[in-house]
Parts: C-alpha cells; sequence; structure tokens
C-alpha cells in the first residue's frame, strides 16, 4: 500500500515537473516573440523564417424542419436539435527555409451525435492537407508545390478559409467533388501558383481517389443518369485566375479568405475550371457502359473594402456551370442531424444521396448563381472588439434531373465579433427546397427552416 502510494507521489511529481518546464520554455518563447496573439516561433533573427500553429474549432446548436420522412435512429422525426462540431481543426505551417513552405492540417468534421451512427465514432479526425512549396522566384510570382491539399480551381469557395469566412457556412456546392473522388475536398496534387502584377493564378493536376474508397456504397450504374465511375482512373486539371483591381490578397497558404472585415482594399474578377476525362459512367439503352467526362467552369467578383467610420462591405457574386454527365444529381446536407428516411424510391428521388434530415439537392449537372453580401457596422473603435455583421446569401440552380425547375436556398445572419475572426458568434436562418416524386414526376414540396447558432474561436 505504502508502495502504491509513494508511486502515485513520484508520478505527480514527474507531472507538475514537466508541466513546469513547458510552461517556463512557452513563457521563453514568448518573451523572445514580439507577436504575442499567434503560436508562432522565429527560425532565425528577422523572423522571415518561422513555424507556427493555430487552431480552431466551430461548435454548432441547431434547430432544423427535418425533410419528409426522417427518421434519427430509427424514430420519424419531424424537427429536431442538435449539438456538433462543424469543424475542429489545428493547421502547422511556416516558412523553414528562405524558399521552402510546408503546411499541414488535421481535424474533423461534422461531428455531432449522428455521426457514424452505425459504426466508431472515434475515427473522425484525419489529415486534411500535407504538402510542401518551394519559391521559385524572388518574389511571390511562382511557386511549385506537391502533396494532399485543398488548392483547386473554379472558385473561391473551392478553397476556401474557414476560419475568415462571412456567412454562417461556405457554399458547399463549389466544392464540386468533396468526399467523392476526394478527402473533403482534398487531393493527392502537383501545382504552380503565382502573383504577377495584378494577377493571381493557379493551375493544378490532381490524381483523384477512387470512388469505392469513400466509405459508403456507391448507386449502381444507372442507365437514368451518370455518377461517378467505379472503373479506370483519370486525373484532373484545374485553373484559376483572378485579376484585382486594387491589393493582392493574401497568398501565405492556397486557402482564399472569407472576408477581411475591412483590413484590406479587394475587388477582384476571376475565372476558374476543372476538367476530367472519363469520371462519370452511365448504362445505354443497350445495357453498355458509356463513359463520360467531368467539366465545370465558374465566373466570379468578389469585393472586400472598408468604408468610413471603420465600417466595412463584403460582396460576392458567382455563376456555375456544372456538368457530372448526363442528369447527375447529389443531395448533401451539412452535419446531416438524421440517419434515415421511410420515403422509397417511388415517392423520392433514389440513388441521389440522402434524402433525409437537412439535405437538399446541391450538386448537380446544370448552372448555379451564387451571391452574398455583407455589412460590417460603423463603430468608433479602430479595433474588431464588439462589431456586429449582419449578412444574406442565395443561391440559385437549376439541375437537369429536377427537370430544370429552379432550386433556391436563401440564408440570413449576423455575425457578432467579440474580437474579429478570433471569438464570434453567428446567428443563421436557413429556408431550403424540397422535392418529391408523384407519379414518375419530380415536384417541388414545402420549403423547409433551420437556425443555427454558432461559436468560433481561433487562434
Amino acid at each position: 500500500m505504502e508502495k502504491s502510494i509513494l508511486k502515485s507521489i513520484s508520478a505527480m511529481k514527474k507531472i507538475i515537473i514537466l508541466w513546469v518546464s513547458l510552461l517556463t520554455c512557452f513563457n521563453t518563447l514568448a518573451q523572445k516573440t514580439p507577436d504575442l496573439e499567434a503560436l508562432k516561433l522565429k527560425l532565425n533573427e528577422s523572423g522571415s523564417r518561422y513555424f507556427q500553429v493555430t487552431f480552431l474549432n466551430q461548435a454548432w446548436f441547431r434547430f432544423n424542419d427535418n425533410n419528409p420522412g426522417t427518421t434519427v435512429n430509427g424514430s420519424l422525426q419531424n424537427q429536431s436539435f442538435d449539438i456538433g462540431l462543424r469543424r475542429t481543426r489545428m493547421q502547422l505551417f511556416g516558412q523553414i527555409t528562405d524558399r521552402t513552405f510546408i503546411y499541414f492540417q488535421f481535424g474533423q468534421n461534422n461531428f455531432n451525435a449522428q455521426y457514424n451512427a452505425m459504426g466508431n465514432r472515434k475515427i473522425a479526425p484525419f489529415f486534411h492537407d500535407a504538402l510542401g512549396e518551394y519559391r521559385v522566384s524572388s518574389g511571390n510570382q511562382l511557386k511549385i508545390g506537391g502533396g494532399l491539399s485543398i488548392i483547386s480551381g473554379i472558385s473561391r469557395f473551392s478553397q476556401p478559409s474557414i476560419g475568415t469566412i462571412m456567412t454562417m457556412d461556405v457554399p458547399v456546392f463549389a466544392q464540386t467533388t468533396v468526399d467523392q473522388i476526394d478527402q473533403f475536398s482534398r487531393k493527392l496534387s502537383i501545382y504552380a501558383r503565382g502573383q504577377i502584377g495584378h494577377w493571381d493564378y493557379r493551375y493544378i493536376l490532381s490524381d483523384p481517389f477512387p470512388i469505392t474508397s469513400n466509405g459508403q456504397t456507391p448507386p449502381a450504374i444507372s442507365s437514368s443518369f451518370a455518377n461517378f465511375s467505379q472503373k479506370g482512373h483519370s486525373l484532373q486539371q484545374q485553373g484559376y485566375l483572378i485579376y484585382q483591381f486594387f491589393e493582392q490578397e493574401n497568398h501565405t497558404t492556397p486557402y482564399m479568405t472569407g472576408t477581411y472585415l475591412g483590413a484590406k482594399k479587394i475587388v477582384n474578377v476571376a475565372i476558374g475550371g476543372a476538367y476530367q476525362p472519363h469520371a462519370m459512367w452511365q448504362k445505354s439503352v443497350q445495357g453498355d457502359t458509356l463513359y463520360q467526362e467531368m467539366k465545370h467552369v465558374a465566373i466570379e467578383s468578389f469585393v472586400d473594402i472598408p468604408l468610413q467610420n471603420h465600417a466595412a462591405l463584403s460582396a460576392y457574386a458567382g455563376y456555375f456551370n456544372t456538368h457530372y454527365g448526363n442528369n447527375y444529381l447529389r443531395y448533401n446536407g451539412s452535419m446531416n442531424p438524421a440517419t434515415g428516411t421511410t420515403l422509397n424510391a417511388s415517392n423520392s428521388l433514389s440513388g441521389q444521396g440522402p434524402v433525409y434530415g437537412n439535405s437538399y439537392p446541391m450538386f448537380g449537372t446544370g448552372s448555379v448563381v451564387y451571391t452574398q453580401i455583407g455589412y460590417l457596422l460603423p463603430s468608433n473603435q479602430g479595433n474588431l472588439s464588439n462589431r456586429l455583421m449582419p449578412y444574406v446569401s442565395a443561391t440559385f440552380a437549376t439541375y437537369e434531373r429536377l427537370g430544370n425547375k429552379s432550386t433556391t436556398t436563401f440564408n440570413a445572419g449576423l455575425n457578432y465579433f467579440f474580437q474579429g475572426h478570433k471569438s464570434k458568434l453567428s446567428l443563421d436562418y436557413q429556408s431550403r427546397p424540397t422535392y418529391q416524386v408523384n407519379q414518375g414526376e419530380v415536384n417541388a414540396g414545402n420549403r423547409l427552416n433551420s437556425l443555427t447558432l454558432q461559436f468560433q474561436v481561433f487562434i
């Protein structure tokens, strides 16, 4: 008994000594580092070489009108309330030599009580990014990199900096292949990116994952609509070109800022695209397998400018032409609060992903117009403490599979910044469409709503 007590005391002493050592080490590093708001370690005297760590957590508290027929763990539920972690991330990155940059991101997404309800809830975290980048030029004119990365073409919202987004969530449809042939929008890629004068560019060659490795049972090949092919393999090309009228955007990582909250004067136009041959397949009437290409193009404009009295305006408008193959459609719901449905193929859209919970038609062959606008209210103070920013956003889509019926989703919300993006509350209201099948014809159903409160902390 005495030996056990002595061992416990000895272990406690070791733990206390370890904690004191770590705190002393961190305090010493902090005293040597002028930027006390960042977990940043200088690797040379000037600080041009550094290594930095960031942490982000987005907790959601949500009330949702569930889609018709929704079940939660086997019970019918017209409405639901859930608590979850939309995103929990850790970034590790730095300029380790004058021209070499490394970046890693580790974390999890969409973690609520229903996460992997029929499996193991403890398998959520994974590496989002792991890349190395070499700056060929003296400035930002040319950088070449490779690894696992979200860098992509199409749109700024295909590669968003989620810690700085203005709306409650990004327009996920812009991440066109998310969790189908990528890892939460990340692909194994090589790329070139840079800034020359007013131009900002990136070109990416990606090696997509097979659809069969995404953790879900892929739908069987169909004669009615295309799906991602389960046979063969092809590389994907992506490109993105921006013209900046005033200041250039941040260029440290491949991620693109959501709103600068008045810190920069950004006005730009951009065009982007992605192409992959033989990405999709479909059965012909005769039963032959037909392979189809996937190609997406987007044109967009982004404005984020400071105004008088420390106010700021942030606005975006974009047109997307998305082609996944004939009649492709996929439902998706962020951090879905439900697990199943009582509907079947005769009265719902089959083979299009989960039609329950908060899901709606998010990806499809067709066209999409997306817009958002927000206004950081004026303040007598020049800092970002205790500031308000209301916003609205809208998605207008037409998809082949829905007979080109108008598919609209609206969001309105309010950000309260305790201290900029580092600590903020966001309240968001969403109105989304529903669809049902009646004697083989797709008809629009009632519109449903959700109300979400998010608390974000970011260092």
